[in-house]
């Protein structure tokens, strides 16, 4: 016997919970706490409970672009959450869980803000991003068909992917999105020791530069910079695209789908780059030594997109491990600091600290992908 709405145990039992789904919960959610704290420096107690927003007066300036990014950024969050509940609990349960869960998330956060001198607690904060978890949570009971149990995508998926690509699949997907926040070199992720510095900083209450520590005695000219984006530039590309292909299947169009991500990584740069700085700087980034790195880049793939999948995979991890180490140990790169006198993050911080979350950890999401053994056992099953 079941009671009225649920489906028969028959029907349940065939329907399995989204690995994928959980994964970019997990994902999307460090990108909430990261964007919400960002930038982690400056930290203060100014003698007020962190839960005191609560009580206090509407804030008497806002916008409506404020509002709608509110809003917005809590929509992804909702849905997932409803999403990856799926099919252990369902409906509005499903529902019910999802927003109380995501409204103590916002609370949490905006208590947190109350120690950032760049931040501001509100409860006008609180209120849109509520919202946006309670509008996610009802989209996702919509998306349990379309996405979880007759989606076109599983099917091609299914087709042109490996068993285990889903993980994977996400990673890919996050690597144009990575490309948003502004970096020193072309592709160049990963970049730990300014943040890190800055934190020092912040800690010892004095100025702390990690890089310029290692490079004290030698003496960087143009022609080393443009060596190091060549390079950096050329096994980024490399990397990212081989993330991608060592999951693809016979059948799948591998020429296809390299282009469509490397296409796609640009443009989104250069639609980044045209609203965080100025439409005629939409392309600043593809200096003679970024195209040189692509043309590089373009040639590696060009002996290694038909590879065997085993021999795609360590090549990747490879080319993302040089470029990874490169970036770290390069110096400041002074004419990249120049260009970020001209960005004024204002409005666009929590967007901008998501960006910078993706770009530092999307090397080591790769990795993790790369050299997990499950994933490695599965492809060698393909």
């Amino acid at each position: 016997m079941h009671s009225h709405g649920e489906a028969p145990l028959s029907q349940v039992a065939h329907k399995k919970a989204s690995a994928s789904v959980r994964i970019a919960l997990l994902v999307y959610g460090l990108l909430v706490i990261y964007s919400s704290g960002f930038p982690f420096s400056g930290w203060r107690d100014n003698g007020l409970l962190p839960w005191s927003y609560l009580v206090e007066q509407m804030p008497h300036y806002w916008t409506w672009f404020d509002l709608v990014v509110n809003v917005i950024g809590y929509v992804p969050l909702g849905a997932l959450s409803v999403l990856a509940l799926y099919p252990r609990v369902r409906g509005a349960w499903a529902v019910l869980i999802t927003s109380a869960l995501g409204i103590l998330l916002a609370v949490t956060l905006e208590a947190l803000q109350s120690y950032l001198p760049s931040r501001v607690p509100s409860n006008l904060d609180l209120m849109t991003n509520s919202l946006g978890v309670i509008i996610g949570a009802l989209s996702g009971t919509l998306l349990y068909s379309p996405v979880l149990e007759k989606s076109w995508l599983r099917t091609l998926r299914r087709s042109w992917f490996s068993e285990q690509a889903s993980r994977g699949l996400i990673v890919v997907a996050l690597w144009p999105i990575a490309q948003i926040y502004p970096q020193p070199y072309l592709f160049g992720h990963g970049q730990l020791l300014p943040t890190i510095s800055g934190w020092l900083s912040s800690w010892f209450a004095v100025p702390v530069n990690l890089s310029q520590l290692l490079w004290q005695e030698m003496h960087f000219s143009v022609d080393h910079y443009r060596l190091l984006e060549v390079i950096i530039t050329a096994f980024g590309m490399t990397g990212a695209v081989l993330t991608l292909l060592c999951q693809t299947r016979q059948a799948a169009p591998k020429v296809a789908l390299a282009l469509a991500l490397m296409l796609t990584a640009i443009a989104t740069k250069a639609l980044a780059h045209a609203v965080l700085f100025a439409p005629d700087d939409a392309f600043s980034w593809l200096t003679p030594a970024a195209v040189s790195g692509l043309v590089v880049g373009i040639v590696m793939l060009a002996g290694l997109s038909f590879a065997p999948p085993a021999a795609q995979r360590r090549a990747a991890t490879l080319s993302l491990l040089i470029a990874l180490v490169l970036i770290n140990l390069a110096p400041s790169n002074p004419y990249f600091l120049s260009t970020l006198q001209d960005w004024a993050q204002g409005k666009f911080l929590n967007f901008n600290g998501a960006a910078q979350f993706l770009s530092l950890c999307w090397p080591a999401f790769a990795l993790w992908f790369l050299t997990h053994s499950t994933h490695q056992n599965a492809a060698k099953s393909d």
